[in-house]
This record gives C-alpha cells, structure tokens and sequence, in this order.
C-alpha cells in the first residue's frame, strides 16, 4: 500500500514522531466508503446521486494515517489522550472493516490494550475491553485472532475476577471475555474454562450464593447481567453433552433472578431460561420440567406486570419480553424478526440466533447493519454466504429519486391529515351530543 502523502505544517508531531492533536473519528469520516478491497459495493442508502467522485485510495490513506496516529496516541503519558484515542480506534472499527489495516498490525493493537487494561483506571480499561472485542471482530476467526486472545484472555479473566477492580471495568471485560471467546476461540478446555469463570461471577446473584457469600445484590447486579449474558452466548457453540450438564446445573436456580429488583436483570435472567427450554428441547424432543407450573406462572406474572410503582417504560418493556419467553417456554414458539441490511434480509427466527444478533449489536452499535453486509466472520455466523457485490449502477437504480420521495411523502400527510380530521369530526359530534 502506498505511504501516506507528506503532510504540511499543520500537521505538528511532538516528541517520539507521535502526531498531536488528532482529531477524533467521526461520523463523517464513517461515511465514506474507504475499503479498497469492497469498493465495489456499500451501503444503498450511502450512494449520492450526481455527487463528486471520490479519490478512494487518498480517502484510504488519510484514514490509515488518522488510524496511525489513534495507535501512537494510545501510549500517551495523559490517560485522557489514551482514552480519547481507544473511543476513536473503537467508532472506526465499528463502522469500517479494516483487515489488511489491523492484520499488519494486529500485535502492536494487542500491546497497547493489554498495557490499557492491566494499568488504566476504570473508563481506559472499559475502552480497552471495548476495542479488543472489535479487534477480534476485524480479525473474525484464525490462528492470528488466538494468537491475541492467548495474550489477552488471562489479563481479561485476572479484571473479571478481582474484587477490587471497579464493577465497570469487571462488567466490560466480561463481556469482552465472552465475545473474544466465542470468535476466536477452538480449543473446547479453553471454552470450558472460560464459562467457568463467567459461572463464579453470575452464579453470586442466586440467592443462596448471596447469602451465603455476604455480596450485595444492587452493587454487582450489572457485573452478574454482563457474564450471564457472556455465559449464555458461549453456551450456544457449546457440545450437546455440556450443554445437558449446565442445564441441569441451572434451570433450576435461573427463576429465582426473576425476582430481582433490577428490570435488565429479570429479562436476562427470563431470555436465558427462553435459551435453555430451546435448547434442552433439540436435544431431548420429550423434554420434561417439573416445575412448569410454578414457573409459568411466574412469567405469566411479569408478562402482565401492573405494578404503578415501576415506571411505565420498564412495565411496557418487561411485558413485551416476558410475553415472547412465556411463548416459548408454554408453547415452543418464537416471534421471528426480519432485520434489513442494504437489499438483504435476516430472519431471526430463534433464541439462540437472537442471542447471538443482539451481543454483536451492543459492541457495533450503527455498524451491525454494515459488518452484516461486508464481515465474513459475522456473513459465516449467520449463514449470510459470501458478502453480495454491488456496482454503482445497481445501487443507482435502488435509489429512490428525490422527486418520488417527494411525491410519496406528500402523498402520506395527505392521507394522515385525512385520517385525523375524519378522528376530530367524530370526537366533535360526540362533545356536542352530550
């Protein structure tokens, strides 16, 4: 790849060649399609009609050198610099695929998160934790992505599991350990170990462990969420025959959390049970719980929730989840969704599939939509096949054209205005009736 073109006098570099004020990754940066080697397809809805053509090999090189400069920046001396240049690393691997960028210097990466994570305070370690689950995301599964997580799985399990760590920092590297895991990760005594470790962590919040234990419930509450949620998703590439040995450890103790105070924890704790009737039931199709009752009750309890002391966001979101995880629990069912992506479609028509879906999106945020479209690791995951290829005539004629959009949104206040005076004559009449 070409060097980068000398920059002017504007452009000051301090001490040790490391470039100053850089200036953040942003939204118009992400915008841009960048990538040389998928130019030949993006985003429909990123195509402009008869705009300017874009220099994508200079548009490259500007944001490697950026990039370049986010990497040096993340040994600064001020812990700000440090964070501000992890945040900036994360929105752009979160909204671009990077592989030849990050591949060459995939080391380098894993030295300054581990350097961040094992010395950093609370927010540079979450950041850390943040951007090795899009490194390993960049890198998608290989020997070159174990490699990263032999180095950084043991500093990750040492955060998790220290008591005198911040819960935010703990909270963000569970989770980190369980996305890492997942993706990289072939060695089956590695995944078991990894599980055990997110087990200890969230196996606190039944109450017999917390009582037993003296930990309070309120403080860890996010810490237990985070690796139970990481557990679950590991679970999903677990063996049948460990994946019957943590169901019958759990099945039983997992309906206690749905008593807890904390709302994400109840609907954690209700999806993961939704998880473990789906899989207990491929693996054994006459599957037989024996407290179904108690327990059916007991979603039917929170999927009807009317307490006026709960806040009616909490109350309105507590009872569309616990309605689909008493479906299934009762009735094996799932409410299939379609997520859009450029012209392609997903259904999510399962727990685990939902699992999955909704891990990758809390990490990528904006960028699902794009890492869907063009991530041959996430592609593989969800059985997309090979990214499609689109040239900029296709893409022009999926575009809608100003005038149409035009046309069409006038055409729906009309009817909306129609709608809502007919709405206004109807409670006028009634007003004047009485």
């Amino acid at each position: 790849m070409p060097k980068p073109k000398k920059r002017g006098s504007n452009h000051q570099r301090g001490a040790g060649g490391q470039p100053r004020n850089m200036q953040p990754f942003s939204d118009e940066d992400a915008s841009i399609e960048t990538m040389s080697h998928c130019s030949g397809f993006s985003d429909p809805a990123s195509f402009t009609e008869d705009g300017p053509e874009v220099d994508e090999e200079a548009t490259q090189e500007d944001l490697e050198y950026k990039l370049k400069g986010f990497i040096d920046l993340t040994l600064d001396k001020s812990a700000k610099t440090r964070q501000a240049a992890l945040e900036s690393l994360k929105s752009a691997f979160s909204s671009k695929i990077l592989y030849e960028f990050v591949m060459e210097r995939r080391m380098t990466l894993t030295d300054s998160i581990e350097r961040c994570i094992k010395k950093g305070k609370s927010d540079e370690q979450c950041a850390a934790a943040g951007l090795a689950c899009l490194l390993c995301v960049q890198m998608g599964s290989g020997i070159e992505s174990e490699e990263i997580f032999k180095t950084l799985g043991p500093v990750l399990k040492k955060i998790v599991c220290d008591g005198t760590a911040s819960i935010q920092a703990r909270q963000a590297c569970a989770t980190c350990l369980g996305i890492c895991c997942f993706i990289v990760t072939d060695d089956i005594t590695e995944l078991y170990s990894t599980m055990e470790c997110l087990e200890t962590i969230f196996t606190k919040a039944y109450p017999r462990d917390r009582d037993t234990n003296g930990v309070s419930s309120t403080h860890n509450t996010v810490l237990h969420i985070s690796a139970l949620l990481a557990w679950t998703l590991l679970l999903t590439i677990c063996p049948m025959n460990e994946v019957k040995k943590k169901i019958e450890t759990h099945l039983h103790k997992l309906p206690s959390l749905l008593s807890c105070d904390d709302l994400n924890m109840r609907i954690a704790a209700g999806e993961t049970l939704a998880l473990l009737f789906e899989l207990a039931r491929e693996t054994d199709a006459d599957f037989f719980y024996e407290d179904m009752e108690l327990l059916t009750e007991k979603l039917r309890a929170l999927a009807t929730d009317g307490n006026k002391h709960r806040a009616k966001v909490d109350k309105r979101k507590q009872r569309s989840v616990f309605r689909d995880v008493l479906r299934a629990v009762e009735e094996r069912d799932f409410p299939a969704e379609m997520v859009k992506f450029g012209p392609e479609r997903m259904y999510i028509d399962c727990w685990v599939k939902k699992q999955t879906y909704d891990t990758f999106k809390e990490i990528l945020g904006s960028g699902m939509q794009y890492h869907l479209q063009s991530n041959d690791f996430l592609r593989n995951v969800f059985e997309l096949g090979p990214p499609v290829m689109l040239d900029a005539a296709t893409l022009k004629t999926m575009k809608i054209s100003r005038f149409e959009r035009h046309l069409y949104n006038s055409a729906a206040f009309k009817a909306r205005t129609k709608a809502r005076s007919k709405c206004r004559d109807k409670r006028a009449d009634v007003g004047e009736f009485f």
